[in-house]
């Protein structure tokens, strides 16, 4: 991190571009860009304006008559501030940060806040910084939130656990802005200083708190939003959701690869609520980012479900801004930075070009060419160096009765099935297996499966919430420590495995999380993956890693699966 500049260095470096400003807003300069007979969206009149935007030095000097050295004709067209996605995990997409920005560019997001508590479950701090390097510089502005719950819980093997002193110092970075989801309400609920800590920490340096609190209610959510948890990004429920943001909560609606909250939220998108209303994603695949958009999108369907485009706009740009302290991010007018994007109309929201800090970065179809950060080497090679275990062989995946974990459709909850003694593939009964490769311990966790319908086989991820260790479903123990061997060798990734054979793989290098090569392979790779393991007996409903990935998060009920065996989460206890 850079040393802190001096207030004195700092109004000395910008009053040049300032007084600049000034001149241009007053039109005895010409602008750098002027966006000509635009018609853009005021969010503070909340209404459609016309004029000419003039731009000097990356913000917008006025709105009105200009002139610029550079000036764009945008009539027919409408204009809107860069969109905003108010919560997500980078790491979700399977790509680098660069490859992210890539992809969400071209459908109009300038800005987004991430919680990196993905890669710091398996890197520590050292995760953050990475990320914060892999997202300096982009064509979006990548803001973080601090990981609040690393690990999850204390049942979980993650590769570091992390309490407040040890983010602490992030809190300087300028694009870190507070504490992320507070997945511990529990904790919060039930007076743990230590979780109560982090929170007062984020408190003492004037930053948000985010929340993650699905279905809490009554007095324990006034004690979880007293102890100064701002926002939920977890509700499910209209209902859930008012009570929430009766109580002061902002409430992010939630619509992204795994859960979409979206139609059940809409009443939130009128004139009473929508001013504590923002849009996020959470988790955003490969595909969806390819083929179904990122913010765009939420607004395409705000507004196809009848929501006020003028509400659904500022939902997904203004209100974030607002709620985060970005004070110059979220509106077209003067002072505010050129994040400018250009579409078509209410009906179909295409973006046809996008302006960050008044410099075109997507237009024609094309994302102009930008050069990917620069990562310190020491701290690359750590990222693709995380795993450490010794191979695993057949023998030590034997098991006699076990419990059985009952997948349950579209879910991601689970339910109890009893106890099984063995594999049997016609009962859709499979071995399941979590493999710690953290710290070389030789945990392994073991049960059963219900509800995967794989028929032979074997299939292995690296991507298990939060810890990521490795989890594995099969059909034979062969297999099953095959593809277990398999993802370690290629350091991360998924791996589906059939007698003994590779049949389709997605190497996943960093952190065991992310891939180095371009979204579009990455793509091609996870669904030739998924055709394999749906080749193999997985029904075309079920995502076959997505739906992996969480039977290893010992939050959710009832049955998970932890290094440490089959967990009970209603009891709270091993099976």
């Amino acid at each position: 991190m850079k040393p802190q500049e001096s207030i004195a260095d700092k109004v000395a470096r910008k009053l040049p571009k300032k007084l600049r400003l000034i001149r241009v807003a007053r039109g005895e300069e010409k602008a750098d860009v002027v966006f000509k007979n635009a018609t853009y969206l005021n969010v503070f009149s909340n209404d459609f304006c016309h004029g000419d935007i003039a731009v000097a030095d990356g913000l917008i000097a006025g709105v009105g008559q200009y002139s610029g050295h550079t000036e764009i004709d945008v009539s027919g067209r409408f204009i809107a501030p860069g969109l905003i996605d108010a919560h997500i995990h980078l790491e979700s997409s399977l790509v680098s940060p660069a490859e992210f920005a890539r992809a969400v560019v071209r459908h109009g997001t300038t800005t987004v806040i991430t919680d990196p508590h993905e890669i710091a479950n398996v890197m520590g701090v050292e995760g953050i910084r990475y990320m914060l390097q892999a997202t300096e510089g982009l064509p979006i502005d990548v803001h973080f939130m601090l990981p609040s719950c690393v690990p999850a819980t204390p049942l979980d093997e993650s590769g570091y656990s992390l309490d407040y002193t040890a983010i602490d110092p992030l809190y300087d970075h300028p694009r870190v802005l507070g504490l992320a989801e507070m997945m511990n309400y529990v904790g919060i609920v039930n007076g743990d200083a230590d979780v109560v800590r982090k929170i007062l920490a984020s408190q003492a340096h004037h930053k948000k708190i985010d929340g993650h609190a699905p279905e809490l209610s009554g007095a324990d959510l006034n004690a979880y939003i007293a102890a100064g948890v701002y926002s939920d990004h977890e509700c499910s429920s209209c209902q859930n959701a008012l009570e929430k943001l009766r109580l002061g909560q902002f409430i992010m609606i939630r619509e992204g690869t795994a859960a979409k909250n979206l139609r059940a939220l809409l009443p939130l998108l009128n004139q009473q609520y929508y001013a504590r209303c923002m849009f996020a994603t959470d988790d955003k695949h490969p595909l969806d980012l390819l083929e179904g958009g990122h913010i765009d999108h939420i607004i395409r369907e705000a507004i196809a479900c009848g929501v006020d485009p003028v509400i659904a706009i500022k939902v997904a740009s203004h209100h974030a801004a607002r709620y985060f302290l970005m004070n110059n991010k979220g509106a077209i007018a003067p002072g505010y930075l050129a994040d400018i994007v250009v579409f078509d109309n209410f009906r179909s929201f295409q973006i046809e070009q996008v302006y960050k800090r008044g410099r075109c970065v997507y237009a024609d179809g094309e994302v102009l060419p930008f050069e990917a950060p620069a990562i310190d080497p020491l701290l690359a090679q750590q990222a693709h160096d995380t795993f450490h275990l010794a191979p695993v062989t057949a023998d030590r995946l034997k098991a006699g009765e076990l419990p059985v974990i009952g997948l349950v459709p579209g879910e991601i909850i689970t339910q109890n099935c009893g106890r099984a003694d063995a594999v049997r593939p016609e009962n859709d009964i499979l071995k399941i297996a979590v493999v710690e490769r953290h710290h070389n311990t030789g945990h392994i966790g073991l049960g059963y499966l219900k509800g995967y319908g794989l028929k032979r086989g074997a299939v292995a991820t690296s991507i298990a919430h939060d810890s990521h260790n490795i989890i594995a479903v099969g059909a034979s123990d062969a297999d099953l420590a095959a593809a277990i061997n398999r993802i370690s060798a290629l350091r991360g990734g998924i791996v589906v495995v059939e007698n003994g054979a590779v049949v389709a793989e997605l190497p996943l290098p960093v952190a065991g999380l992310m891939s180095d090569a371009p979204l579009e392979e990455v793509n091609d790779l996870l669904e030739s993956a998924k055709a394999a393991a749906h080749a193999m007996g997985v029904p075309p409903a079920v995502d076959p890693f997505m739906t992996l990935s969480f039977v290893s998060l010992p939050v959710i009920p009832a049955l998970k699966i932890t290094t440490q065996g089959v967990f009970d989460v209603e009891q709270w206890k091993y099976l």
